[in-house]
């Protein structure tokens, strides 16, 4: 056994998007912070599809980059097509999209960790925790090497455990041509953890010059593009943090994979055909999710082509998109062609796709079973209920996802790093974020399956939407200490400006209307709008339009939120004995007791958790005000803020 001599402050193990995000919060905060990985040549490596963003993924990656987190930077870097979703829809649930470039976006991304001060990259797997008295206090790797640190960060995605299916061959890996991660499974239930089985799958790979694209519609990027970062000025620019110590340089040499390409690439939409069907219903006993051979429980989201087969029997073809993997690769990824049938059979079925008669796969599709945590086992701050400082993030927690996986890493490294210099921890309401949805929805239902963010799941979507992430979210990541001077004058300068031209529209008259209710009327927009002030930058003229034509619904969900965070402000102690509240039914008090809210409104969205539960409950506590105190003070962004700004008076 050797001891490393230096002690981290955070030690992160896994480098895929969760703990790239963790890894470099916390160093960006001013921790000493250690990311341990399995292979450092594969750092935010793109496991299955390149593309980042979607329906709701958009909304928390423009919360990341928000926030002072680099998933927006890197995509708008490598993206090689964007686009804006759903934008024949309300504004609620529009959201950014973009395929990037696979490799682009793993170069840039491991370019940056290795440039980040206060952060070490060591290539080790980690074998086991160490921890002492409910404490952890570092890791142990396969070579008996020691890590000490303060407090751990666990982002292993599909890696524990992993085990890939083609057919009715089986291979230990996290996914193909990776080992799996085999002994910290043990270690983390020898702390107390209990463990689920979850599986996930990726479609082939094909070479582009083997498909005939004129079979096919293709599909182009949006212009003006809709970039990710808030800060696309700023990406070639080497940033300073408020003490003038230069941090990672975005000048990245290679430059964007636009500037590269001269352009954005095109996808490609195609179908499958009653041939499809009938041959994975002919071979259906093969594949080893029907044969019962992979026992872990795959996501409902985004089913095999086995699933969708099975379960729409009645459906004539499925929507195959066909979308380049990279500008220096021939790769094309199958989405929506996801399978573990043998290989044969894949040959096979992709032969049964329209354009791909004659299609050659590069890589076969396989299915992926790993361990994770039930996400009931941690606090909202994603610190585990059973050992202190030990922190999970990612697909480890049971979603699935690049943007769920990244987001959580941010909030873990976050609250790590607020550990070691004992501030209480940041915890999004979901009243401020999707993060903040994705996290109580964790943490307070659980999940029985890979879980993926969807705009239905938030509440508040109408006020939590992608083009104000920055509105809501850049004051709690500058006091932090993660979104830079320069960026963060960049956002107040954008705040006065927009409240600025509200106030002018209100008070400006065109006739017998002021401004503001001649824009309420469905056919005037912005650019329409008489008296506009045509040097309004485009991204403040929409969110001036959004915010004047949905005035009436917004102002009603902020007093719907109002009602919510009266719920969120009644504490309950972390220890608080549910078996005293005598009129508590059997199953409130035996999942308040397994869950143990830190709030009324948390326990409120506890499944099996009744309105006249916590209607007892708060009857309980209002004659017991003794009890309502918090054993985890955790702060929601509004509340960090105050925190910070009445340390600094």
């Amino acid at each position: 056994m050797y001891i490393y001599p230096k002690v981290y402050d955070v030690i992160v193990v896994g480098g895929g998007h969760a703990g790239v995000e963790a890894a470099l919060a916390a160093s960006r905060i001013g921790c000493e912070v250690l990311l341990l990985t399995t292979n450092a040549d594969t750092i935010a490596q793109m496991s299955c599809n390149p593309a980042i963003g979607g329906l709701a993924k958009g909304h928390i990656v423009r919360e990341i980059d928000a926030l002072g987190g680099e998933m927006g930077k890197t995509t708008d870097m490598s993206g090689l097509q964007f686009r804006m979703l759903n934008t024949k829809k309300g504004p609620a649930v529009w959201s950014p999209r973009a395929q990037c470039d696979k490799k682009d976006y793993q170069y840039r991304m491991k370019w940056i960790c290795e440039r980040q001060p206060n952060l070490d990259i060591k290539q080790a797997q980690c074998h086991k925790l160490l921890h002492r008295r409910g404490t952890v206090c570092g890791v142990e790797t396969a070579m008996g090497v020691q890590f000490h640190g303060e407090t751990v960060v666990i982002t292993t995605g599909t890696f524990l455990r992993g085990l890939m299916h083609i057919g009715s061959e089986t291979q230990s890996g996290g996914r193909a041509g990776e080992a799996a991660a085999s002994g910290l499974s043990a270690s983390l239930m020898e702390i107390g953890l209990e463990l689920a089985r979850f599986k996930t799958g990726t479609p082939p790979r094909l070479l582009r010059r083997t498909i005939d694209f004129a079979k096919t519609d293709e599909q182009p990027g949006d212009e003006p593009i809709p970039y990710f970062t808030f800060w696309k000025d700023q990406l070639f620019h080497v940033e300073q943090d408020s003490a003038q110590h230069v941090r990672a340089n975005h000048a990245y040499p290679h430059g964007s994979t636009l500037e590269r390409n001269g352009g954005q690439m095109p996808c490609f939409i195609t179908y499958t055909t009653d041939r499809t069907a009938k041959i994975i219903k002919e071979n259906l006993h093969l594949s080893p999710l029907y044969a019962g051979i992979i026992e872990g429980i795959g996501p409902r989201y985004c089913p095999s082509i086995e699933d969708k087969i099975v379960r729409f029997p009645a459906k004539e073809r499925h929507q195959i998109f066909l979308e380049p993997e990279g500008i220096a690769t021939d790769e094309i990824y199958a989405n929506g062609f996801s399978t573990s049938l043998p290989f044969q059979i894949q040959v096979e079925l992709v032969r049964t796709i329209v354009g791909c008669e004659k299609a050659e796969i590069i890589r076969p599709a396989y299915a992926v079973e790993y361990d994770c945590v039930f996400p009931t086992q941690l606090k909202p701050s994603l610190e585990t209920k059973v050992c202190e400082n030990l922190f999970l993030a990612g697909q480890i927690n049971g979603t699935s996802g690049y943007e769920e996986a990244a987001a959580q890493g941010l909030i873990a490294g976050i609250n790590a790093a607020n550990r070691v210099m004992h501030k209480p921890p940041l915890v999004l309401k979901r009243s401020e974020a999707y993060i903040g949805v994705l996290i109580d929805d964790l943490v307070t239902k659980g999940t029985v399956e890979p879980y993926r963010m969807f705009t239905s799941r938030a509440e508040y979507r109408l006020s939590l939407r992608q083009d104000n992430a920055d509105q809501r979210l850049c004051e709690i990541g500058f006091q932090i200490g993660l979104l830079p001077i320069r960026q963060y004058n960049q956002f107040l300068a954008k705040r006065d400006r927009l409240a600025a031209e509200l106030s002018r529209l209100r008070r400006v008259k065109y006739g017998s209307e002021t401004l503001d209710q001649l824009l309420r009327r469905p056919e005037v927009t912005y650019t329409k709008l008489p008296l506009r002030d045509e040097s309004l930058p485009s991204d403040v003229a929409q969110q001036v339009e959004i915010e004047i034509k949905y005035g009436g619904y917004i102002e009603r969900q902020q007093s719907e939120i109002a009602k919510f965070k009266s719920f969120e402000h009644k504490q309950i102690p972390i220890s608080f004995d549910y078996g005293s509240v005598p009129s508590l039914r059997l199953e409130a008090r035996q999942k308040l007791s397994q869950i143990r809210p830190l709030t009324v409104g948390q326990a409120s969205r506890i499944s099996g958790v009744s309105p006249a539960d916590i209607s007892i409950l708060m009857v309980w506590l209002k004659r017991h005000p003794s009890l309502q105190t918090v054993a985890e003070s955790s702060q929601s962004a509004t509340e960090y803020v105050c925190h910070q700004e009445e340390t600094a008076n």
